[in-house]
């Protein structure tokens, strides 16, 4: 292999590493559906009503990670906190690919590029622009990568049924949140970036590379797109997080 430029330019194909997720983690008989939700205070709820139990568990210098399974409409789905940054969410994604998880329809929050979004308004991201370092591992460089088009295909399907207003569109990842200046938000504007996070291009890259089907719902969180941040208590939206989930899970189940 020679070297590019830049180190992030130099991507491998080559299917095995040297530390496979495959070989370190065996399967464990959890569903084939999976929502990673990015809401803790949901799942932690979840757990304390009885309503999840621990099927799996994974583990990091942070602790342990569980994989959960929740019931809905009389099936099962696999439930778990991915962690924030691409960078874990990626590897949390590989080990819960390795237990045995194949169809995705995560959750989560975002900021909004566009301050017309209201707090709370879902969006489907249909691409990411990859403006963080996870994703170049997984697949050649190119400025942006998709979502799977059958997972979005099932959220506005579910969304749709449920009378649920929603926005289809494109988001920028960012490893850098502290580093969002208004340059940068203008250049993601006028190329179509209507949220910022920090998960999706890694999400949707490691997907492709595993072949399992990912797709995801945002909520419109704090708007970084006005003159000043505007944080609009995003976070306590805990009737939107909850709602969020289970549309999510009945999303992943028509996959």
């Amino acid at each position: 292999m020679k070297p590019k430029d830049f180190p992030i330019l130099e991507f491998d194909p080559t299917k095995r590493a040297v530390v496979e997720p495959s070989e370190q983690v065996r399967p464990s008989g959890v569903p084939e559906h999976c929502v990673p939700c990015f809401f803790g205070d949901v799942i932690s709820e979840l757990v304390a009503s009885g309503r999840a139990r621990e099927a799996a568990c994974m583990r990091s210098e942070m602790g342990r990670h569980p994989l959960h399974v929740v019931e809905v409409k009389g099936r099962e789905v696999a439930v778990y906190q991915p962690g924030v940054t691409a960078a874990f969410a990626a590897a949390m994604l590989e080990e819960v690919i390795a237990h045995g998880c194949g169809k995705f329809i995560a959750c989560g929050g975002a900021g909004v590029l566009d301050s017309n979004i209201d707090v709370g308004h879902i969006i489907i991201p249909r691409a990411a622009v990859r403006d963080e370092g996870t994703s170049y591992h997984y697949m050649p460089p190119s400025r942006e990568v998709e979502a799977s088009p059958d997972g979005v295909a099932a959220i506005q399907r579910v969304l749709g049924e449920h009378g649920r207003p929603y926005t289809v569109g494109k988001t920028w990842t960012t490893d850098a949140f502290y580093r969002e200046t208004p340059d940068k938000v203008a250049l993601r504007r006028s190329e179509g970036c209507i949220t910022v996070e920090m998960e999706a291009a890694a999400f949707f890259a490691v997907a492709r590379f595993r072949g399992v089907t990912f797709a995801q719902m945002l909520y419109g969180g704090d708007d970084v797109g006005g003159e000043e941040w505007d944080r609009r208590e995003w976070h306590k939206r805990t009737t939107v997080r909850e709602d969020l989930l289970w549309l999510a899970a009945e999303a992943c189940l028509l996959l």
